[in-house]
């Protein structure tokens, strides 16, 4: 299966490491500084470059396109989760929690046109704390009327779990590579 490369356009910084790694057994003098961050459209996590002088700190944001890039000089690669400092482990929930709530209408339009995996399976029931009968109550409702956010989403379908924090835990669960389908991440 051919694997299309996914570029992110922006990152959110999940730790700044200004003198690199600190298992760099080089001189002081070779070693660069390192950005760890998450692209903020497809979830990937990035090894990141800044150019001399750039200090950021966990949770700025930084332009990664083809344009003139004003922080970063360039981009290492992907970043493997076994690679993250703790820092950025920490803050990675955070970040996500952050994107979640400021791109509420692209996670609540994944509630409004989910679609099954199979005929056993949907997609909705990949959402943590959704299992049959919180989808089919989904599916139920947005027959009605396709819900407008998380808070409506929240008052229509009963003793459903906080759709912003299960969003969150599913796209973690997918960045630690554990899950067959991707719903958010892009690999």
């Amino acid at each position: 299966m051919e694997r299309r490369q996914v570029h992110e356009e922006h990152a959110i910084v999940l730790d700044f490491l200004p003198n690199g790694y600190p298992y760099d057994t080089r001189p002081s003098h070779m070693k660069t500084p390192i950005i760890q961050a998450i692209g903020k459209n497809h979830f990937v996590l990035l090894e990141l470059v800044p150019k001399k002088e750039i200090s950021l700190q966990p949770h700025d944001e930084v332009y990664l396109g083809e344009g003139k890039r004003d922080q970063i000089h360039h981009i290492n690669g992907r970043l493997s989760p076994a690679k993250m400092t703790p820092t950025a482990r920490s803050e990675l929930e955070y970040v996500l929690a952050d994107i979640v709530k400021k791109e509420e209408q692209k996670f609540v339009s994944f509630f409004n046109t989910a679609q099954p995996l199979s005929t056993r399976m949907h997609s909705l029931e990949l959402i943590p704390g959704m299992g049959k009968k919180r989808m089919w109550e989904i599916l139920d409702e947005r027959r009605k009327e396709e819900f407008a956010s998380f808070e409506d989403l929240r008052k229509r379908v009963k003793l459903i779990p906080d759709p912003e924090k299960a969003v969150v835990k599913r796209i973690l669960e997918e960045i630690a590579g554990n899950e067959k389908h991707c719903i958010f991440v892009k690999q």
